[in-house]
């Protein structure tokens, strides 16, 4: 096992390789290819965030909202929604996905986000046995991103609200400073849908057709380039500090942490804290951690020091594989069982790889020509003259 010399990435994460002093290549890919386009709070990037902003409010000018949010309760998405509210003065519609799995913590914190800032929210609750079946039934499958189901759930949604609403700018909390790091081999792109279907198939998840599903065509080219949706990641302009984030949430909204990233959900905690280390042996908070090292927001030897601790509360482990246990319809017997299989990989399914590949990668090619014909002009080996007639 080899760790990085400048963050806490190791070779768990399959993709990685380490240079000869010992620096791992998510840091050089960040140092080589971010860090120099990254410039978040300079009076550059806060001049385009203000830019990005007048633009949106000008879109939407006769609309009811000028951007949809998905809320989860979470730092990242409540901070933001903050900002949007009181910073940049954005009408927002707020959307909540209930997937059957929200603790009651994030339930409260999402109560008093929409109270405080005096947003509308509207929330989708997902048909709880088709949940749990699609749930159920990647866990039979054996593969590492057992988020996917809700994941994909959240973003369908999202994007049926933001349609129904005549919304194109979908604002998220995405963001640099704390997930520049995030290892490939160890998920899976959420929105592969040919995934989905073909585990649900496998496993008989016969409720899949009461799951909110959204087809590559639908996300990867109708909301982009035919209804000309955009996702816009406003965090990623400012100085956004995870710490000075929680402070403002409890101080302005009477917000509370929930003691991790993504554990508002319980099953999100559970998984990333023991199902995914315990099976595959890997951490997300070494992901976690190193991205807050990139960023300035954590020393090395603080992160070194938290991964000592158990990654999970081992007092309360087996209640909580007894919750998620029951909570899918199988004995804990029948769910450890479950982790004893072999781990498998999302390629042993059908996916949506060479889709991406032959498909959306030309689609992407030809509407950047339509949006920027000079390079068109360029590759056809045309001059344009200086009042535009082209030689």
């Amino acid at each position: 096992m080899q760790i990085c010399t400048k963050c806490v990435m190791d070779s768990t994460a399959e993709e990685i390789t380490f240079d000869a002093q010992g620096v791992c290549s998510f840091c050089r890919h960040f140092e080589e290819k971010v860090r120099p386009y990254w410039h978040p709070g300079t009076q550059e990037s806060l001049a385009q965030l203000e830019n990005l902003v007048a633009k949106i409010k000008c879109s939407q000018r006769s609309s009811e909202y000028d951007a949809i949010i998905g809320l989860s309760g979470g730092v990242d998405s409540s901070y933001l929604a903050c900002w949007a509210v009181k910073s940049a003065g954005l009408r927002l519609l707020a959307v909540h996905v209930d997937g059957g799995w929200n603790s009651e913590l994030a339930v409260q914190n999402i109560e008093q986000i929409v109270k405080k800032l005096n947003i509308d929210l509207h929330t989708y609750v997902v048909n709880w046995q088709a949940m749990k079946e699609v749930q159920l039934a990647f866990f039979k499958a054996g593969v590492a991103n057992q988020d996917t189901p809700q994941d994909h759930a959240f973003s369908s949604a999202l994007y049926r609200f933001a349609v129904d609403s005549k919304i194109k700018y979908i604002l998220s909390g995405s963001n640099i400073a704390t997930e520049s790091c995030l290892p490939v081999s160890w998920g899976h792109n959420a929105g592969d849908v040919d995934q989905i279907l073909d585990i649900c198939r496998t496993y008989k998840a016969q409720c899949v057709n009461k799951f909110p599903l959204e087809s590559f065509f639908g996300r990867c080219i109708y909301f982009p380039y035919i209804r000309k949706m955009e996702v816009v990641t406003p965090l990623n302009y400012l100085d956004y500090s995870k710490e000075e984030a929680i402070q403002t949430l409890e101080k302005e909204l009477g917000w509370k942490y929930y003691g991790g990233k993504h554990y508002e959900s319980r099953f999100t905690r559970f998984f990333q804290s023991y199902w995914l280390p315990k099976k595959f042996g890997f951490d997300k908070r070494k992901a976690h951690f190193s991205s807050l090292i990139l960023s300035g927001q954590m020393t090395r030897d603080l992160a070194l020091e938290e991964l000592q601790k158990p990654s999970f509360d081992q007092s309360s482990i087996e209640s909580d594989i007894e919750y998620v246990a029951k909570k899918l319809g199988i004995s804990k017997q029948e769910f450890l069982k479950l982790m004893e299989e072999p781990n498998r990989i999302y390629k042993d399914f059908r996916n949506n790889d060479w889709k991406r590949r032959y498909l959306l990668k030309p689609f992407n090619c030809a509407s950047t020509a339509l949006r920027e014909p000079q390079r068109v002009f360029g590759w056809l080996g045309i001059k344009k003259t200086s009042c535009g007639a082209k030689k």
